[in-house]
């Protein structure tokens, strides 16, 4: 069963009761969360042209929500720079049960019609349903933005507005991935090929992902800004991004030829080379062929090219692979997933990529098991992907995407969190190819069965976001887990009470051995004697010591006791050290139990 979503606005009352309560009171919906205000639109400018809020039942005679099914003529582009999400809305039409999950159909311009509408999106592991009221920008009583090429038709740009609001603003969605929005549809994973060094079997992986319902988007890159939106002389536009509907193999003179079916979402301006609408190669094959394949087909921006074509032409594909959450329970080609949520903190956790080998490997450290091979392989076919939370909506705090990556090593037996020597000695597995500021980096591997060590990383150490991760398959995973298991939930410290309030004799001497290897510890790490040590190497000294914490308390302990040179003094050292170690010592007397104060 699809997992249940979340009402997202601040009241917490979902959908049905906010319709419920504007029937009851005969008054249309007025969303406070998202308000028909400048702020809704733009947070870095004034609004650059004169938008008055219109409902639909103000900008035509009879609306509805969707006009004789939801397609691709649906999405027509408007003055807004988001094409990578229309390329994206656009590739969800072709998938109806995803379509109605991003766009239920409880609602409408019938009698139940309050002014409010809901959309459902995949954000972080959960599904949140996103209400608005239907109040859109129009200049002169049109719509500016997304619009549908029927006038009387309101979906598509119902669903922008509340994209928009999950991202806090319109102008939050100017420039984006085709990707991120397929993955906020689907809960799907993305992965990204370059088509002039793809693999070549690249038509068969793109033909097994349409095949199991992922989604798909392609684009051709820009040198300068001068050349984004130009279009070429064949009539298709740099900078720009396209939904992929379709792939096909025909006979043609003999032989097999491979055939991509690709749309614009301008709804038209389209490639006018070979296999173009009306190009001669149509007149060539089977008639009852060429019926089929162009019985789905549309005139309005979409047209077919030979695949060799696609790859001189275009740069950039982009397939979203869907969750097994996302398709029916008896469908036999679906993905299994595993999912780890972590964060990078400076002074702890944010370690930096493997050129800084001093704090690399203070980064997380997940674990994960690959059980069993591919059907018909001794390999198992893996896709990992590592996600930014939250980076388009902090944008209007001046936070953008950091540029992040991540290795793969093989595990060791027995080992808990790795340490600076084993990264210094030992290769990685397999990696990102690249470190990137995308919202979502992924890479599709074959590897052995066998324990592995992923390690996610920002490219600068101290930058700072959270992430989560996720593991596709083609069979099951062993779960992924923080490698240290002490739990933040026992933070707590121990103090010993008597009597006196004294230390005896021999529990003096006890605690002055510990103490004396402590200092040696600090003076280990305090390489420059200037009284301090790195924040970072706390997780070694207090190894060393025989503590062993979590990520998430190391990253408490750094924020606690680190300064903003994310280094830690020795008061501050000693202090820290002493009540971990009251922690986890075991003392005769009374015992007291107490929160950490952290």
């Amino acid at each position: 069963m699809p997992a249940k979503s979340i009402s997202t606005q601040a009241d917490g009352k979902t959908f049905e009761q906010l319709r419920q309560e504007c029937l009851q009171k005969k008054k249309l919906f007025e969303d406070p969360d998202f308000p028909a205000c400048d702020s809704s639109l733009y947070y870095s400018q004034s609004v650059p042209i004169n938008f008055e809020w219109k409902r639909p039942g103000e900008l035509c005679e009879n609306p509805e929500f969707i006009v004789g099914g939801a397609d691709r003529t649906d999405i027509c582009q408007g003055a807004l720079g988001d094409c990578w999400l229309l390329a994206a809305i656009a590739s969800l039409t072709l998938h109806k049960e995803t379509l109605a999950r991003v766009v239920p159909n409880d609602q409408g311009f019938d009698r139940s019609y309050a002014g409010i509408f809901h959309f459902q999106f995949w954000q972080h592991n959960r599904w949140l349903d996103v209400v608005v009221d239907d109040r859109l920008p129009a200049v002169r009583n049109r719509l500016v933005l997304l619009h549908s090429a029927s006038n009387n038709e309101f979906w598509s740009a119902l669903l922008e507005k509340a994209y928009a609001k999950l991202n806090g603003s319109y102008e939050s969605l100017k420039g984006g991935s085709t990707l991120e929005a397929m993955e906020d549809f689907t809960g799907g994973v993305g992965e990204t090929y370059e088509t002039k060094s793809a693999p070549t079997d690249l038509f068969n992986i793109m033909k097994k992902a349409y095949d199991r319902g992922s989604m798909m988007g392609c684009s051709i890159d820009i040198t300068s800004s001068a050349e984004s939106e130009a279009q070429t002389a064949s009539g298709l536009v740099k900078g720009h991004a396209y939904s992929i509907t379709g792939l096909e193999e025909v006979n043609y003179r003999g032989k097999k030829v491979k055939l991509i079916r690709i749309r614009n979402p301008w709804g038209q301006v389209e490639w006018n080379g070979a296999w173009s609408d009306e190009s001669r190669e149509w007149n060539v094959i089977d008639s009852s062929e060429k019926k089929r394949i162009f019985q789905n087909s549309m005139d309005d921006g979409e047209f077919w090219m030979e695949f060799e074509d696609f790859k001189a032409n275009y740069d950039k594909i982009e397939i979203c692979n869907l969750t097994p959450d996302s398709l029916t329970d008896d469908t036999k080609r679906k993905w299994e997933v595993n999912m780890f949520e972590g964060n990078w903190i400076r002074g702890s956790t944010a370690g930096g990529c493997r050129n800084f080998i001093d704090t690399f490997w203070t980064n997380p450290q997940f674990k994960l098991t690959l059980l069993h091979a591919d059907d018909n392989n001794d390999k198992c076919s893996v896709v990992i992907a590592l996600m930014q939370k939250n980076r388009r909506a902090l944008r209007k705090e001046g936070l953008d995407l950091q540029t992040i990556g991540f290795a793969l090593y093989e595990a060791p037996a027995d080992e808990d969190h790795l340490g600076k020597d084993f990264f210094r000695y030992n290769g990685s597995k397999a990696r990102s190819k690249t470190y990137i500021n995308v919202r979502e980096i992924s890479e599709r591997f074959t590897l052995p069965p066998g324990n592995y060590l992923l390690v996610p990383t920002t490219f600068q150490p101290h930058d700072e976001a959270d992430f989560i991760i996720r593991i596709f398959s083609e069979k099951a995973a062993g779960t992924m887990y923080d490698i240290y298991m002490f739990d933040e939930h026992t933070f707590v410290h121990i103090l010993l009470v008597d009597n006196s309030g004294q230390l005896e004799f021999q529990e003096f001497k006890v605690f002055w051995e510990k103490m004396k290897k402590w200092i040696m510890l600090f003076i280990s790490y305090d390489t420059d004697r200037s009284g301090k040590m790195s924040s970072y190497e706390l997780r070694i000294a207090l190894k060393a010591a025989g503590m062993h914490l979590n990520t998430k308390l190391l990253q408490l302990l750094g924020l606690r006791f680190a300064d903003e040179n994310y280094d830690i003094d020795f008061d501050d050292y000693l202090t820290c050290i002493v009540r971990l170690e009251n922690m986890f010592s075991e003392y005769q007397g009374t015992f007291l139990l107490l929160s950490m104060n952290v």
